[in-house]
């Protein structure tokens, strides 16, 4: 499937986005509804800039959701995305954590989005955590992005979406 930012589709048992815009986001939910959820996936790039968004997303309703990013350079950000605007919840910029194996390694996140609670996790490593109430449901899936420069090529494996 191609939209305007990238290419996403299955490829080699896991599934691939292909962010071809710079500045761009890219995501793909199943079509259910959640509440509470604790999201998991296995993903890293296969090429690209280190500078990339890779992620899980929560509580989207087509124009809002929770996000949880981290890019191949080692930097994190937990997020809300409402308004047509990006906006990190508990930090003013993204911030680093050696918990985030950079460059092509495959990184094991977590979005916990669980009441007013939302919390981000990287290779079992709880690095982000904050409480908002502005979006109570909606679907969870995977992201990917780009900063500056297009290209990034984000694989993702075995995701998951458990309930309480």
């Amino acid at each position: 499937m191609q939209n305007d930012g990238g290419i996403m589709d299955y490829d080699g048992g896991g599934y691939r986005i292909l962010v071809t815009a710079p500045e761009a986001n890219v995501w793909s939910t199943p079509e259910r509804d959640f509440r509470d959820s604790r999201l998991e996936v296995d993903a890293g790039k296969l090429g690209g800039p280190d500078a990339n968004r890779i992620g899980l997303v929560c509580r989207a309703d087509g124009t809002s959701h929770y996000f949880f990013i981290v890019g191949s350079d080692g930097y994190y950000g937990l997020g809300i995305f409402t308004d047509g605007q990006a906006a990190l919840l508990g930090q003013s910029s993204m911030q680093p954590s050696e918990a985030i194996i950079t460059g092509t390694a495959i990184n094991h996140l977590r979005l916990d989005c669980s009441g007013s609670a939302l919390s981000g996790y990287v290779n079992g490593v709880q690095v982000a955590g904050v409480q908002d109430q502005t979006l109570t449901h909606g679907q969870a899936g995977v992201l990917a992005g780009t900063f500056d420069e297009p290209g990034a090529d984000i694989v993702f494996d075995n995701f998951v979406v458990l309930q309480p």
